[in-house]
């Protein structure tokens, strides 16, 4: 048995590089960063930064039930704003995505995402 398994969904943008949607370490879902792409067009969503992280974020939960798990499986998450402005409106839409207990969260603000999009999210979920 291999110490990874990997996942992947076409429910989820399919990866653009020489990196898997999301790995399994023991009982630890390691995700890759999702970012707003429509899986069934291929485009980023149109919209401003709330607009995005809705996506982003049912883009995270396409990958985590395709590795049997939800949202309140997540324990880290990690979000990357290009602009430190939108954390408010990030913020709402990611509140109502998750439920008591909350992961733990890190913010940070960054130059530049792929596809220029204003805001990715990675998380670590476990079984």
């Amino acid at each position: 048995m291999s110490a990874k398994e990997i996942i992947d969904t076409k429910n989820a943008p399919a990866a653009i590089g020489p990196y898997s949607q999301a790995v399994w370490a023991g009982d630890l879902l390691f995700c890759s960063g999702q970012i707003p792409i429509d899986p069934a067009t291929g485009q980023i969503v149109p919209g401003g930064a709330a607009d995005q992280a809705r996506q982003v974020l049912v883009n995270v939960k396409a990958v985590l039930t395709a590795a049997g798990l939800g949202m309140e499986n997540v324990v880290k998450a990690t979000v990357f704003f290009k602009d430190m402005n939108d954390f408010q409106a990030v913020n709402e839409v990611y509140a109502s995505c998750f439920a008591a207990p909350y992961p733990a969260r890190s913010g940070v603000e960054v130059a530049r995402l792929p596809r220029d999009v204003l805001v990715e999210v990675e998380v670590v979920a476990k079984r």
